[in-house]
């Protein structure tokens, strides 16, 4: 135990006595179907300079790969674990020793710093599922660190989603906590305050041009294109700025001030949709690293940001009820390589190139599922198509993205194909009541990639939390 906290204290100099304080976190979740041993994640992190990491849940073998690495990892409790840990302190006390404790003393000790409980909970499509659990919950948990003596060091919070808060089109001086849930933010916020924990809100601007076909597009970006939005003497020219400082002023007026706010997701979708493409991802990128780098915060508060951009990778099994984009947040493919250049630095002089990918990943033989030639009405394979688009991921077919532009056979290809890898390359999963075959041939092309799926060897030890459900799995149950 004294060795493992030797070695995380050392840890902590590097951080502190560096630019490092300021280092950038990603998000990296695992609703993919097949994760990357998280040995990848790890040198991928490492060979681009990134020190924190925020899961989506505590799976102990997971977790356990980050030790001696000195990169700081958040844990995270899914929302369907609150009831139990609303109502139960002693699951919540076990939940502390299993998936913290034990991860502080073993092979040179696990950096935690953040707990998120749940994730995005009070969001309007969970009819207010998660309202009355959330809150005894994160008590719960920052009681259960204080008793184990680690409260000073490691604290908890609530990934919050932006839309907890508002200021109707009157400018951030107007924000406010939505009027259905304000008396329950406000408790949250002090606590928070009380207890030295940070306010953690996602923030999506690409969500926002999704849903308002009239969002200004440069409001979403940081080039200072655009009308922006005049508050007060405060001329906001992107997005973010203007959000965070509505969440500041929805704080000031549940009586918090002086609460640490956390970016916890903010990036942009590569696939999937007209606006989620490399092009624009690259840009938004860019411009916010670039901002970020130049710690110059909001006109309410200058200075450093924490941020985790979302995502790491791609994940091909999340829900597509939000829309197709859903599965290609990612920064890096599935299988680890990168899309796009980027310079995690955001110190610009032409730093930006395409990012250390994963080395070593073992894929499935080089074998594709594709129509068979002989098969000329394809109105036959409609039901085929239907059945492995809902079980595999046609999301790069849909208009705007990358495979948009296949022909009808290729279309049918690359269905078969995407449930086929995703099947592991059963052999059972490349029939199609006769209309399919198993080829050597690639059909990818230069704009769009018929995919080899990952070789599955790892087993994982799943102690502790290991459900993952974000806000886009559990649409699906309501």
């Amino acid at each position: 135990m004294a060795r493992a906290m030797v070695l995380i204290w050392a840890c902590y100099c590097v951080l502190l006595g560096t630019k490092c304080v300021n280092c950038l976190g990603v998000n990296w979740g695992t609703q993919a179907s097949t994760p990357l041993d998280p040995k990848y994640i790890v040198q991928m992190l490492k060979d681009n300079k990134v020190k924190k990491v925020k899961l989506f849940d505590s799976d102990h073998w997971t977790v356990s790969h980050f030790a001696g690495t000195c990169i700081e990892v958040m844990l995270g409790i899914p929302n369907l674990n609150l009831k139990e840990f609303s109502n139960d302190y002693d699951a919540v006390e076990d939940y502390i020793k299993e998936n913290v404790t034990d991860h502080l003393r073993d092979h040179g000790g696990v950096i935690i710093k953040y707990i998120a409980v749940g994730n995005e909970p009070f969001l309007k499509a969970y009819k207010g599922a998660f309202e009355k659990t959330v809150f005894p919950a994160l008590k719960n948990v920052q009681k259960a660190l204080n008793k184990a003596g680690l409260g000073n060091k490691i604290k908890a919070t609530i990934p919050q989603n932006a839309d907890v808060y508002d200021s109707g089109s009157q400018g951030p001086s107007a924000g406010d906590f939505r009027t259905e849930i304000r008396d329950t933010m406000v408790k949250i916020s002090r606590f928070l305050d009380q207890n030295n924990c940070p306010f953690m809100v996602n923030i999506y601007p690409f969500l926002s041009l999704y849903e308002n076909e009239d969002f200004p597009i440069e409001f979403a970006f940081f080039d200072g294109g655009g009308k922006g939005v005049q508050d007060q003497n405060i001329q906001y020219t992107n997005m973010l700025d203007a959000n965070l400082d509505t969440l500041s002023y929805s704080l000031k007026k549940a009586g918090v001030n002086n609460v640490k706010i956390i970016v916890g997701e903010i990036g942009w979708p590569t696939n999937g949709h007209k606006q989620a493409n490399v092009k624009m991802a690259e840009k938004f990128y860019s411009g916010l690293l670039k901002k970020l780098a130049m710690n110059k915060g909001t006109p309410l508060h200058p200075g450093y940001i924490e941020v985790y951009l979302f995502s790491l990778t791609d994940e091909n099994k999340k829900s597509i009820a939000p829309g197709f984009f859903e599965r290609h947040w990612g920064i890096f493919r599935y299988d680890g390589q990168p899309k796009f250049p980027i310079d995690f630095s955001g110190e610009g002089n032409g730093n930006a190139k395409m990012p250390v990918g994963a080395k070593h990943v073992k894929y499935l033989s080089n074998q594709w599922c594709v129509l068979n030639d002989d098969m000329k009405n394809l109105s036959r394979v409609n039901t085929d198509l239907d059945f492995a688009c809902s079980l595999g991921d046609c999301t790069s077919l849909s208009y705007g993205s990358t495979c948009n532009k296949l022909s009808e056979r290729k279309n049918v290809s690359y269905a078969f194909n995407m449930y086929f890898q995703m099947s592991q390359q059963s052999v059972e999963a490349c029939d199609f009541n006769g209309a399919a075959k198993i080829t050597k041939k690639n059909y990818s092309t230069a704009e769009c990639v018929f995919p080899v799926e990952l070789l599955s060897g790892a087993r994982r030890n799943l102690a502790g939390i290991t459900f993952v459900v974000s806000f886009f799995s559990l649409l699906l149950l309501f």
